[in-house]
């Protein structure tokens, strides 16, 4: 669904991909608009999965369009996150994916407040700009109608 730019901000986040880069989201995302797609339990990857067939043709279309996978982890596993992060990454032989796969450690309550998140049950999409500013969103695995307001979004962004 498309949302008015000014109604919700993506807050401020530090993350490192799994090549071991650290960003602050959104400022350092890598398009003018980035998918962010968010997860929160493992489980979840499969349905962040169905949503690449169609993502990898739409980014080559547009190069100022990059997609993210962004696990959201407790801060009490900050500890770990070494061993989970390097699971992760010994697990994606793709240096591109592990580069697109950004962890967050931190309170996993307060993202889901800020992004009005309803349900940590299933992932989240994000169609977000590096001020933080978010134009589309929905949740769940792919389908073609999720994937048609994105890409009306888009059209509506790009022209």
């Amino acid at each position: 669904m498309y949302l008015e730019p000014t109604t919700i901000f993506f807050p401020t986040l530090s993350a490192r991909n799994l090549n071991g880069r650290t960003l602050t989201l959104p400022a350092e995302f890598g398009g003018a608009f980035n998918i962010a797609i968010i997860a929160f339990r493992r489980w979840h990857q499969a349905l962040v999965d169905s949503w690449f067939p169609f993502l990898n043709p739409l980014l080559a279309a547009h190069p100022n369009l990059r997609a993210y996978e962004l696990p959201i982890i407790g801060r009490q596993y900050t500890l770990a996150r070494l061993f989970i992060d390097g699971g992760m990454a010994f697990a994606i032989p793709d240096p591109a994916v592990r580069n697109r796969t950004l962890t967050v450690y931190t309170d996993v309550r307060q993202v889901v407040a800020a992004l009005q998140i309803p349900s940590i049950e299933t992932i989240t999409l994000l169609l977000v700009d590096r001020t933080g500013r978010i134009f589309w969103r929905d949740t769940g695995p792919y389908t073609a109608e999720r994937a048609e307001g994105l890409e009306q979004t888009l059209a509506t962004l790009l022209q």
